[in-house]
Parts: structure tokens; C-alpha cells; sequence
């Protein structure tokens, strides 16, 4: 008896200390909560899980991608970025309409403002990889190739073609893939690729991949520059079920990609470079070779461009910052596009008082799901925002997998994050922001298409769903900074 009073207070004094431990580490209030509930709940379970998916690696600086090593250098690179943004920031006529955002981006990510941009919106795989495949075709000096999915099937290989055709004429080619989200390429097409001369590399590698906390940390991003003049990002990994119509691909699925020729390709190459530098044992310079002068600008390269990106190892959350900003800076009109909505209270409530004021929200989500949890958890914010005026589309066609936001028809967001705690706080994301009339109005048009394929939430009828169903979302969106 005396030995199992001595492990009743053992477990007591353990389990207290775990509660200290997430109060302290926790900034966010519902993760807080949601964790505590967890672990007093579902002993050792929810323990094991808080110390796999919980602990701040942000504040305790797990990854720490540190391009440039030497102070001076550093300095000097960050004084000609300010003297950069400084000096596009009054040239700018398209970013001057929103100045706080611009300037925020800069303040948090240290990414400025960027001119003599050529943008062109694909939408859907089968507009973006024979784009893609076109490019990698004109390469001369090197490929840097980032993504979270790529699949070792028929666009997977098309393009694993052309690397080794590349890397055999002498180019230099890069690869960084997500070893959970890439996992079923580890021994085939990786091992292929690193035979015939392509660098490739996990983000970072893991060794048990059922078990490893490290797991929770996902480099979702999707980023492809070439020769430095040219770049992609966006929503749409390497995989046939993109190309619609190719296959067995029976479900629809509605992506948005971008590709950019111009200065903003040098930001991308930057974030490449850190990511490249932190997961490959390679130390790669910033030189002329990854950042050359664009000499050659196309008749309509005049596009404003400003990259975002956070991660981990970021100081701040700086694509939940934007987002945010971006909502609270509309005057008339705002388009979300996301496939998982699980936002947190911030952005609900500036979507809310945006509705309010009489600015026409429109969001669009997926139909149909991919994740029951995610779908469940996202609809218990849904009275909310349709009580605030807030207008909600299903997506009835397929499957929408897009993240894009338009403010104004003047601003547009195309990017990897999604509306989620997971891509605020967990995730390596990057999104391009263009500050310019043509190509938000043209990802406008886009949304007012996909509209057609959807249906609106009617509130009254929406209100008058069973009790028992509104139980099991609003259950559910209590764990949902852990989805």
C-alpha cells in the first residue's frame, strides 16, 4: 500500500509539473486550455501527445536557419533590404494603398517590397506542370526544388527526368522534400535522383516516422527557382491527383499556383538557400551565380511583389500576421479560399467586424472533405460569421485545395498556408503577396467561378441543424489546435 501511495503522489507531483510546464510554454489561451483538458483527462495519452505536438519550438528555437554567419555581412545585407523596401515603398503606387500591410510584412519576415515583377495565375495541375515542365527544360545554371508531397508517379517522373537531364548537362540541381509528407519516395525516386547527380535532401529526417515529435513540423512549402529569373509557389504538390482528368483521379480538385518572373524570384531564392543550408551539409553563398541582375524585363513586369514566409523558426507568425492585416485593410470586399478553416478567435473576429461594417466577406471551403475532425471543427465557427453577415460556399465539384485571398480586387494572396493553426504555428509556409489591380481582379473572377460549383450556407437553415450535431463540432473545435 505504502508503495502505491508513493506512485499516486509521484503521478500527481509528474502531472502537475506537465500542467506548469504547458501554462508556461503555451502563449495561446485555447491551445492552453485544450492541452490541460488533454493531459488531466487522457493520462499519460494526452502527455505523450502535448510532448510530441505541443512544445513551442518557435520560442525555443529548434530550427535556426542562419543563412549568413558573419555579423558585418549580415548587416550590410540587412541595410541594403531596408534601403530596398524603403525606396519601392515610395515608388510603389499599387503598395501605397496598403501601407501597413507592406510595412508589417517587412517588420516581422524582413522581406521587402519587390518591382519589375511578371506574374501569371495557373490554376489547376493541368495549367501549372506544363508551365513547370517548360521552364525546367530552359535551365543553365541550377534548379532549386522545394516541396511537401511529391509522388513518384507520372508528373513526379516527368519531372525527375528533366533534373537528371539537367544535373547530367552540369546543372546544378537541388532537391528538398518532406520526409512525411514525401515519405514514399525515400527509397525510390530520392535514391534515383542522389544516383544520377541531384542533391537531395529531407527537410529533416525522420527516423521513426510513427513516433517522432519533430513529426508536427512540417515543410509544406512548395517553391521552385530557376537560374534565379524564374520561380513558382503556391498550393499544388507533385502528384496526378492535381491533373484533372489524368488517371484514376476520380475526384475534382480545384488548386491555385503562381509563377513569377523577376526581383521577387531573389526572395524565394533566399528562403530556399536558408532551408537548403539548414537540412544539407552544403553551405551555400548568397552570390551572383543564385541572385543574378534581372537584365531582360518583359513589356508587363511591373507587378509589386512582397514574399511571406514563417516557420518555427520564425520570431513571429508573420503569414497569420498578414492575413490578418490584410482583412482589416479592406474597404469593400474580401475572398478567402482555403481547404482547412480552423483559424483561431483573431481572424474570426476581424472577418466578423469586417462583415459588420459593411464589407462583403465571401468564403469559400470545401464541400467535401478530406478530414472529418477538420470539417467538424471548422463548422462550429461558421454561425458566428454567417450571424455577422459573413457569406459561406461549399465546394460542390470536387475537392477545392486552393489558399487564396483577395482584398479590394487590388490585392491578391497566393500561397502554401491554409486558414490553420497548424500552417500559423507548425508548418514551414511561404505566400506571395501582389499588390496589383489585374491580377487580383483575375483571381476574382476565378472565385466568382467557383461559386458556381458551390452552395451558399442559408443561416435559418443552418441554425436549425440538430442540437446533437452543433454538440459534436463545438467538442471537437476544443482540440482543434492540435489538428
Amino acid at each position: 500500500m505504502n508503495w502505491i501511495l508513493i506512485l499516486e503522489v509521484l503521478y500527481v507531483i509528474f502531472i502537475v509539473g506537465v500542467l506548469l510546464r504547458v501554462v508556461y510554454d503555451t502563449q495561446s489561451v485555447t491551445k492552453t486550455l485544450a492541452y490541460i483538458l488533454m493531459v488531466i483527462f487522457l493520462p499519460l495519452i494526452g502527455v505523450l501527445i502535448y510532448f510530441s505536438f505541443g512544445i513551442n519550438y518557435r520560442k525555443n528555437k529548434l530550427y535556426s536557419k542562419k543563412i549568413i554567419q558573419d555579423q558585418e555581412q549580415q548587416k550590410k545585407v540587412l541595410q541594403k533590404l531596408e534601403d530596398y523596401n524603403r525606396e519601392n515603398l515610395r515608388n510603389s503606387k499599387e503598395s501605397l494603398k496598403f501601407p501597413g500591410l507592406s510595412n508589417m510584412i517587412y517588420q516581422t519576415d524582413r522581406s521587402p517590397l519587390t518591382m519589375n515583377n511578371h506574374t501569371q495565375l495557373l490554376i489547376n495541375g493541368e495549367e501549372k506542370f506544363p508551365v513547370v515542365l517548360e521552364e525546367l527544360k530552359k535551365a543553365q545554371h541550377h534548379i532549386h526544388i522545394e516541396y511537401y508531397i511529391y509522388e513518384d508517379d507520372e508528373i513526379g517522373r516527368a519531372i525527375e527526368e528533366i533534373l537528371i537531364a539537367k544535373a547530367k548537362e552540369g546543372v546544378e540541381v537541388r532537391f528538398i522534400y518532406d520526409d512525411f509528407g514525401s515519405s514514399s519516395i525515400r527509397k525510390t525516386l530520392v535514391k534515383r535522383l542522389q544516383e544520377n547527380g541531384v542533391k537531395a535532401f529531407p527537410f529533416y529526417k525522420i527516423i521513426l516516422i510513427k513516433l517522432a515529435n519533430r513529426l508536427n513540423y512540417r515543410d509544406h512549402r512548395k517553391i521552385i527557382v530557376i537560374d534565379g529569373r524564374v520561380s513558382f509557389v503556391g498550393g499544388i504538390n507533385v502528384s496526378d491527383k492535381y491533373i484533372n482528368g489524368k488517371g484514376k483521379n476520380e475526384l475534382f480538385w480545384r488548386d491555385t499556383h503562381l509563377k513569377i518572373e523577376g526581383d521577387a524570384t531573389a526572395i524565394l531564392q533566399h528562403i530556399f538557400i536558408g532551408d537548403w543550408n539548414y537540412c544539407s551539409n552544403e553551405k551555400l553563398t548568397l552570390n551572383d551565380f543564385y541572385f543574378p541582375k534581372q537584365e531582360q524585363k518583359l513589356a508587363d513586369q511591373h507587378k509589386t511583389v512582397q514574399i511571406v514566409s514563417s516557420g518555427p523558426d520564425s520570431d513571429r507568425p508573420s503569414i497569420y500576421y498578414a492575413v490578418i492585416k490584410a482583412i482589416q485593410s479592406a474597404k469593400t470586399e474580401v475572398l478567402l479560399t482555403t481547404p482547412y478553416f480552423i483559424p483561431g478567435e483573431t481572424i474570426i473576429d476581424v472577418m466578423k467586424m469586417a462583415g459588420l461594417s459593411g464589407v462583403e466577406v465571401k468564403l469559400l471551403v470545401p464541400g467535401i472533405s478530406d478530414s472529418y475532425l477538420v470539417n467538424a471543427a471548422a463548422k462550429s465557427y461558421y454561425t458566428d460569421l454567417l450571424k455577422a453577415g459573413v457569406k459561406i460556399y461549399l465546394y460542390q465539384k470536387g475537392f477545392v485545395h486552393a489558399k487564396t485571398l483577395v482584398i479590394d480586387r487590388e490585392l491578391a494572396m497566393v500561397g502554401t498556408a491554409n486558414l490553420d493553426y497548424r500552417s500559423f504555428d507548425l508548418n514551414f509556409e511561404v505566400n506571395a503577396v501582389v499588390y496589383d489591380q489585374e491580377l487580383a481582379a483575375e483571381l476574382a473572377t476565378h472565385f466568382e467561378e467557383d461559386l458556381k460549383d458551390a452552395k451558399q450556407i442559408e443561416i435559418n437553415a443552418w441554425l436549425q441543424r440538430p442540437k446533437h450535431i452543433q454538440l459534436i463540432e463545438k467538442i471537437v473545435r476544443l482540440i482543434s489546435p492540435m489538428l
